[in-house]
């Protein structure tokens, strides 16, 4: 029988309503399981970065429980904290401070004692080590944004918030820092982080979470959400237009289209099943010696899903038909 995943957070019915009105969450549920990646996908003001502020005790709820490590949050805050790091949006240092100082004084402010190996280990392992006495301001915006990372690793927490951790930086870096963020996976810390970057999900999270207007749209495995919500499309150019599909496609998701000089078939479920379709389709056609000169597919892709739960405001099975 496989393990059972141990939950390292767990989020029940969360909700923050700001004076004036504002709704950042309503009732957000949702379970981390120890050492996996999470990626949060969401538009700007999806409630993103106040799911990860409730969770630091950066903002106070409205209503709704959170429990890290077991504890609850609201009652044990102070000890939940200093085993969570957080690697905010914008950027805050003080600029003049070198870079190996104001690591080693986040190290600090989190009670752990001074440990000048430890400090390396972090600055080598983000290529920051040859900065260590640079004053920060001298840095390029990737490299301090390295440094915010730095920080948040220098008391060695078991979980690890990334807002945007790659907003700013050239796509050469972006890659250098998702590899960061597998070697931090590999040594047991579990790792939360909120992108933009559709690329990044596919690249390193193991789940994947789609939230809008302070609300979870879906929230499920990689494979799971391309399996349920992807489709796969193909367009058939024939020699000659048909006057109507054959028979012997009826059982397939297919019309014509172009006066009947394309077939068009939108099917599958993301599992591979729309390739196989396509083949008999082909298959069929050639069996009726019906001519095609030309076919164009195409797959879902995770960035058309995500766009689709939320500029449709889909629900997760409203969004698993019109995929």
């Amino acid at each position: 029988m496989p393990a059972v995943p141990e939950p390292i957070l767990d989020i029940r019915g969360l909700t923050k309503t700001y004076k004036g009105g504002t709704t950042a969450l309503a009732g957000v549920d949702l379970t981390i399981n120890k050492g996996e990646i999470f990626a949060l996908l969401g538009p700007n003001g999806a409630g993103k970065t106040t799911l990860i502020g409730a969770v630091c005790g950066l903002v106070r709820p409205s209503g709704g429980t959170i429990h890290a490590f077991g504890r609850d949050v609201s009652r044990h805050w102070r000890d939940v904290r200093r085993r969570i790091g957080l690697v905010p949006q914008e950027l805050s240092f003080d600029m003049f401070d070198q870079v190996e100082r104001s690591v080693a004084y986040s190290r600090g402010m989190f009670g752990s004692p001074p440990d000048s190996a430890r400090i390396e280990e972090v600055l080598r392992s983000l290529s920051l080590w040859d900065k260590r006495s640079a004053k920060i301001r001298e840095l390029s915006g990737g490299m301090k944004r390295r440094v915010m990372i730095a920080k948040a690793l220098s008391h060695e927490p078991e979980l690890l918030f990334l807002d945007e951790p790659t907003a700013g930086v050239d796509v050469e870096l972006r890659r250098d820092m998702w590899h960061q963020i597998g070697e931090l996976r590999e040594r047991g810390t579990t790792v939360i982080l909120t992108t933009h970057y559709i690329e990044e999900a596919e690249e390193m999270a193991d789940r994947v979470g789609v939230i809008n207007k302070g609300r979870l749209l879906l929230v499920d495995d990689k494979d799971a959400i391309m399996g349920k919500l992807g489709r796969t499309e193909a367009r058939v150019t024939l020699a000659e237009p048909l006057a109507a599909v054959p028979a012997s496609l009826a059982p397939f998701a297919v019309s014509l289209e172009g006066g009947g000089g394309t077939l068009h078939y939108r099917g599958g479920d993301g599992t591979g099943k729309g390739k196989r379709e396509i083949a008999e389709i082909l298959r069929l056609l050639v069996a009726e010696g019906i001519i095609f000169e030309a076919i164009d597919t195409k797959e879902t892709s995770l960035e058309e899903i995500f766009v689709g739960l939320v500029e449709h405001g889909l629900e997760p099975a409203r969004a698993e038909e019109a995929a």
